[in-house]
């Protein structure tokens, strides 16, 4: 678990880490954004390409392969002195993350025993949105109060890397070698048919919480400078850090829920969120924000894990790993690629208009997915679906 929680730590890390490499190295705002992006684009690639290898070759070669690959991208960042070798750092972040998330989540769920399958479910989804803000904050001290913030945070990062390596050695394997996997190899979405129904009724709503933690991970940076004037590298990581501290937490609190229910109300708080996000950066009011930050995070937490509680059970352990791959390829995709384009568009529209139609687009997705789910709720079965 803490090597799954290491992996978005890294990738958090970037958000404060980047404004300080971009005031002293002075590249323009469209290469911060691909700093940003290009990390979700290689994960995508990943996830489309290898996503389901670990169901062919086994749990432990897939993860030592991608905590190896993050070891290689924190050498990058500590030799680097340009722009350059950060977008190659983030690059081989984005191959590493891609290959370990959805294994990370596969093998810790089959490794639980059937009473602890619900918790450990819950404890997985928090993890990415956990690291992504433990990395962020820890990042942001390091530059308000080290004179090397990147030394610190990725000789830190490395050492969690090395434990995670020989835990995963340690660990016994959960998903058996079968033939077949040079035919997974084709970039392709694999869901099994009997999670289909589920995985498109549920995929609106991880698009907005993902897209969400975009928003705050993305772009929170350049509004706090900008909209609100702050400067401090804790102060900025600190409200980076809010939407996916919040989304961790709520991930656990809420795994106590029905899975359905807490998909429907965890809609609705993304909405809530992304309204008063719109409100606040459009009128320069931060605590509307940060209760915007707080809400939306929350949702985010409530759907996620729930998502994975309901779809989870839908696939046996040969196929859970694609599955789970899917997830995240939709996650991420949310998480990376609006981001990318906002900050193209806020070149031309600025960049509060385009916090604005941002957080719209996520105010709709949520109200789609919130809509969808309580039509189905109304139709399904008294049981209830999920761990």
């Amino acid at each position: 678990m803490i090597a799954s929680v290491a992996v978005a730590f890294a990738a958090g890390a970037g958000s404060p880490l980047f404004v300080l490499y971009q005031r002293e190295w002075g590249f323009p705002d469209w290469q911060l954004t691909t700093a940003f992006t290009v990390y979700a684009v290689t994960l995508l690639a990943t996830l489309l390409v290898a996503g389901s290898v670990s169901d062919h070759i086994g749990r432990r070669p897939v993860l030592v392969t991608a905590l190896t690959l993050l070891l290689l991208s924190s050498a990058l960042f500590l030799a680097a002195d340009g722009i350059g070798w950060i977008i190659a750092a983030r690059a081989v972040q984005g191959m590493a993350t891609g290959a370990a998330t959805s294994t990370f989540t596969a093998a810790i769920i089959e490794l639980a025993s059937p009473r602890r399958r619900r918790l450990m479910t819950v404890l997985t989804s928090a993890a990415p949105v956990g690291g992504l803000a433990l990395g962020a904050f820890f990042a942001g001290v390091a530059v308000q109060f080290t004179a090397h913030p990147t030394a610190v945070v990725f000789l830190s990062l490395a050492a969690v890397l090395a434990y995670g390596i020989a835990s995963v050695l340690a660990a016994p394997e959960t998903a058996g070698r079968r033939p077949g996997v040079l035919a997974t190899l084709r970039p392709r979405l694999t869901v099994v048919p009997a999670a289909r129904t589920w995985f498109w009724s549920l995929a609106p709503l991880v698009a907005a919480g993902w897209m969400f933690s975009g928003l705050f991970l993305g772009l929170a940076p350049s509004f706090d400078s900008t909209v609100f004037g702050i400067h401090g590298g804790a102060v900025n990581g600190a409200i980076v850090a809010l939407q996916p501290v919040s989304a961790a937490i709520a991930g656990v609190a809420f795994g106590r829920m029905g899975a359905e229910r807490a998909t429907r109300l965890g809609a609705l708080l993304v909405l809530a969120g992304a309204v008063l996000a719109v409100i606040g950066v459009g009128t320069a009011t931060l605590p509307v924000v940060i209760a915007g930050a707080l809400a939306g995070g929350t949702g985010q937490g409530a759907a996620f894990g729930s998502t994975l509680r309901i779809l989870g059970p839908l696939a046996d352990n040969a196929r859970r790993g694609a599955l789970f791959a899917a997830v995240y390829l939709v996650a991420y995709t949310a998480y990376g690629v609006p981001v990318l384009a906002a900050g193209i568009a806020a070149d031309h529209l600025g960049l509060s208009a385009t916090v604005v139609a941002y957080g719209t687009l996520v105010a709709v997705l949520a109200a789609i997915a919130a809509v969808s789910l309580t039509l189905r709720g109304r139709r399904a079965a008294a049981s209830p679906a999920g761990w």
